[in-house]
């Protein structure tokens, strides 16, 4: 974020700037019509900058569900440790709120998977080494959340008369009679948990002015984010808590867009046009080029689900990409050249493309089945107890491939594609190794009993397709009770030309 932004945004931890002072006020203690007509003008900001009226950001926590399925997002793994209270002001429960906020942002695509673990930074480094005795069932998760309520100022301003109070452009209101005013501050920080750095630009800085007026029985809370204040109004009951709760919620759609590269400005109402948006967008597009596989990685995940792209998310470029980029620049009405820019990363990210040429293969014999093969190290099924397993997996076709395990305890789970590896495309000659470099393990049951396998290929990334029964989330138990209903769902979804291959994991005694 430029420095413009975080002038605008940030420096909420310094005192109120009173606009030319307090403004002149009515020694009279009656509340005058005109001073509450400039009360309502000073709510809406000196350039009548938009307001909207909110209860909660529930709808905008529904908007983010659509955004993160639609954009295909889907097995993110998150730690979230205790949110302290770091001014010791404010009694909430502020880490159930993020949770409750994310469950709500994730109802339908269930994209992210949030565990609660932990109450500082030495908790997470033992629960980072208690996972290392993985499996499929016991997985070291991606990110971690950090972060505290970071701010509280207290009745920072006061008046027992008519006035108007103005925070350069981050707040204004007003009041007669009399009035306080009180900013809360959440700081949250996504931190990668393979070498806990900070995940590059994914923090969350917000601030929630509260404005109580007359005995304090009525309350009024203000948000600001990309130039609108979102204005709340707040019960005796409620108080700092529901401000907090809102402003939570406003933190989740923040921290989780930016994380998974989703425009969550408009589940906001904010067009991408907006200038603090522009900037947001160049920082991605900018941060993502520096590291050069990671917007190739971009551009090959955006063109594919484009349908403009059929080649692997491996952040390698490859003439395949390079084909299809021209041919998105020429649906976008862009220049037909070989140009990975900022305009075409924000069509990408925001734009609607045109008609992409059909790659389906042309009529004629109907598809054969890909063929699919299992193999593990040494060509042995039979395994002792405990020990590690690893698979080879190949195709006689480039194919999406899709593995499950049967485990011991009559569970079926999705084991890949996953939080490490969501690229389910597996190229012919090229077998998928299981678990390969991916941060879990396979292991024969240590009470000997057997367990399964199964993976399946289709000519199509399928996964979106399937019924909720079997598409599920990573390493978690799925509705499915066997794996001949997960094959059903594929055969159902898939066509005839899906394949299907299974592993018995014998444990010997």
């Amino acid at each position: 974020m430029n420095t413009s932004y975080l002038r605008y945004m940030g420096m909420l931890g310094l005192s109120l700037l009173l606009a030319g002072g307090l403004l002149s006020g009515c020694s009279s203690t009656g509340v005058k019509k005109q001073v509450l007509d400039s009360t309502n003008k000073l709510k809406q900001g000196p350039q009548q900058k938009p307001f909207r009226s909110i209860t909660n950001f529930s709808s905008a926590l529904r908007c983010m569900d659509d955004l993160m399925i639609s954009n295909g997002v889907r097995d993110v793994s998150v730690l979230v440790e205790d949110l302290v209270d770091q001014t010791k002001k404010v009694n909430a429960g502020t880490k159930d709120m993020l949770i409750s906020a994310v469950s709500d942002m994730t109802k339908r695509s269930r994209a992210i998977r949030l565990i609660a673990y932990g109450q500082d930074s030495g908790n997470l480094i033992g629960f980072l080494q208690a996972a290392e005795r993985k499996n499929a069932y016991a997985i070291v998760p991606q990110y971690d959340v950090k972060g505290s309520i970071s701010q509280f100022d207290d009745n920072i301003a006061k008046k027992s008369v008519e006035f108007g109070l103005a925070q350069g452009e981050n707040f204004s209101l007003g009041s007669g009679r009399s009035g306080s005013a009180t900013i809360l501050g959440v700081d949250l920080t996504m931190l990668n948990t393979s070498d806990l750095s900070i995940v590059s630009g994914v923090t969350s800085r917000n601030a929630v002015l509260i404005y109580k007026s007359g005995k304090g029985l009525d309350a009024d809370a203000q948000y600001k984010k990309f130039g609108i204040t979102f204005g709340a109004t707040l019960s005796e009951a409620e108080g700092n808590a529901q401000a907090l709760r809102n402003l939570v919620e406003l933190a989740a759609i923040e921290l989780f867009g930016k994380l998974t590269k989703v425009p969550y400005w408009q589940c906001l109402g904010v067009d991408h046009a907006d200038e603090t948006v522009q900037i947001e967008i160049a920082d991605w597009f900018y941060s993502m080029e520096a590291q050069g596989d990671e917007l190739v990685a971009f551009l090959q995940s955006r063109l594919r689900m484009r349908g403009y792209y059929q080649g692997p998310v491996d952040g390698a470029g490859n003439p395949q990409l390079a084909d299809a980029v021209i041919k998105q620049r020429a649906a976008f009405g862009m220049s037909e050249e070989l140009k990975a820019d900022l305009p075409l990363f924000t069509q990408l990210l925001t734009g609607v493309s045109g008609t992409p040429s059909s790659s389906a293969p042309a009529s004629g014999s109907p598809p054969q089945p890909i063929q699919l093969t299992i193999t593990g190290s040494g060509n042995s099924r039979s395994h002792q107890r405990g020990e590690l397993i690893n698979l080879a997996v190949k195709t006689d076709r480039d194919a999406y491939v899709y593995c499950f395990m049967h485990d011991e305890y009559q569970r079926v789970q999705r084991f890949f594609p996953n939080r490490f590896t969501h690229d389910a495309l597996v190229a012919a000659g090229r077998p998928l190794q299981l678990p390969g470099a991916m941060r879990f393990q396979l292991i024969a049951s240590e009470n000997g009993k057997s367990e399964s396998i199964a993976c399946f290929a289709t000519p199509t990334d399928a996964l979106p397709n399937l019924a909720e029964t079997v598409r599920g989330t990573d390493f978690e138990p799925l509705p499915a009770q066997s794996l001949e209903q997960v094959q059903q769902a594929f055969a159902a979804g898939a066509g005839k030309s899906f394949g299907q291959a299974y592993y018995n994991i014998e444990v010997r005694n």
